[in-house]
C-alpha cells in the first residue's frame, strides 16, 4: 500500500444541484485507501442542499469553493485546478464515484514515463438499461497519442483521469469555450497528447459513471466535438479526417435517429459505412437497417 507521504492528490469535484449523489462520491473519497490527498468541490451556487451535504463530512481535507459558471463546467474544474495543492489532479464528476483502491491503484502506475492514467468506468442507471452496456470500457491510446485520439475516438471518461498538475498549467487550464461544453475534456486531452504520449492505461474498472436524465446530453453531441479537435485537423492525412468524420457523422445520427429524423440519420450511416473504421461501419449498418425500417 502506498502510505501518506507518496505524492499529494487533488480530487476536483464540479457540481450544480447533485446534492443526492454529491455525498456519495465523497464518501468514496474519504474510503481510499491512499489517504495523501485534498478534495475541492466547485459548487456552481446550488439550489439545493449541498452546502450541509459537504458540511456533514467535518473533514478538514475537503474544501468547497463557489462560482458563479453560466453553464460552463471547465469554468468550475479550472477554479479547481488553481486552488489545487497537489502534483496530480484527479478528476471526479460529482454524480460518479470510485472504488477504495482508486487512487492507490493509480498511484502505482506512475513513474516519470507517466503523465496521465485512466480507467474504465462502470455504467449505473437510475432506469433499467438492459440491452445497453454495462460498463465504459476504455483502452490503451497508441503513439502518438493525438492522432489515436482524433482518428480512433477518445477512450478517456473524465472521472477516471489522474493527471499531472503541471500540465494542466502548461496548457492554460481546459478551454471555456460555450460551444465546447461536454466535449472540453477531450480537447483537453488533446492539448496534453501536444506535449507528451504518455498516457497509461490501467485494465480496470475503478469507479462508477451514473447515467440519469440530469446527465443525458439533450443536443447532438457530435457539435461540441467537432470545437474540441478543430484545431487539430490539420495534423492528419486525408484517409484520417475521413475517419474521424465518421466518428463525428455517426454521432450526428444516432442523435438524429433518436430525434425521429430517419432520413438525415440514414444519409450519416451511409458515410460511414464508406468511410469508417470497421466497427463504425458495422454499427452503421445496424443503424441504418432501423433507420430504413423506421422510415417505411
Amino acid at each position: 500500500m502506498i502510505d501518506a507521504t507518496g505524492p499529494f492528490v487533488s480530487v476536483v469535484i464540479p457540481t450544480y444541484n447533485h446534492a443526492r449523489f454529491l455525498g456519495r462520491a465523497l464518501q468514496s473519497v474519504l474510503d481510499q485507501t491512499y489517504t495523501n490527498w485534498e478534495a475541492i468541490v466547485i459548487d456552481n451556487h446550488s439550489q439545493d442542499n449541498t452546502d450541509e451535504v459537504v458540511d456533514s463530512f467535518r473533514d478538514p481535507r475537503i474544501t468547497l469553493l463557489k462560482i458563479h459558471n453560466n453553464g460552463v463546467i471547465a469554468a468550475s474544474r479550472n477554479m479547481g485546478i488553481r486552488a489545487a495543492k497537489g502534483e496530480w489532479i484527479a478528476f471526479l464528476d460529482s454524480d460518479d464515484w470510485w472504488t477504495p483502491n482508486k487512487i492507490q491503484v493509480c498511484l502505482e502506475q506512475i513513474n516519470d514515463k507517466v503523465d496521465l492514467v485512466y480507467h474504465s468506468l462502470k455504467l449505473v442507471s437510475e432506469t433499467p438499461i438492459f440491452l445497453r452496456r454495462k460498463t465504459i470500457k476504455s483502452w490503451q491510446v497508441k503513439t502518438p497519442v493525438i492522432i489515436d485520439l482524433l482518428v480512433d475516438s477518445n477512450p478517456i471518461t473524465n472521472s477516471s483521469v489522474v493527471v499531472r498538475k503541471s500540465l494542466l498549467d502548461r496548457i492554460g487550464g481546459i478551454d471555456e469555450n460555450a460551444g465546447m461544453v461536454a466535449s472540453e475534456d477531450y480537447n483537453t486531452w488533446l492539448r496534453i497528447a501536444q506535449i507528451t504520449d504518455s498516457f497509461y492505461y490501467i485494465p480496470y474498472t475503478l469507479g462508477a459513471y451514473t447515467a440519469h436524465e440530469a446527465s443525458i446530453s439533450k443536443k447532438d453531441m457530435s457539435v461540441p466535438s467537432r470545437y474540441a479537435c478543430a484545431d487539430f485537423m490539420h495534423l492528419l492525412n486525408d484517409k484520417q479526417q475521413f475517419k474521424l468524420e465518421s466518428n463525428l457523422r455517426f454521432t450526428k445520427g444516432q442523435f438524429a435517429f433518436t430525434s425521429g429524423d430517419y432520413r438525415v440519420a440514414r444519409n450519416d450511416f451511409l458515410f460511414c459505412i464508406r468511410h469508417g473504421n470497421v466497427f463504425i461501419k458495422i454499427k452503421s449498418l445496424f443503424m441504418l437497417i432501423s433507420s430504413i425500417t423506421m422510415i417505411r
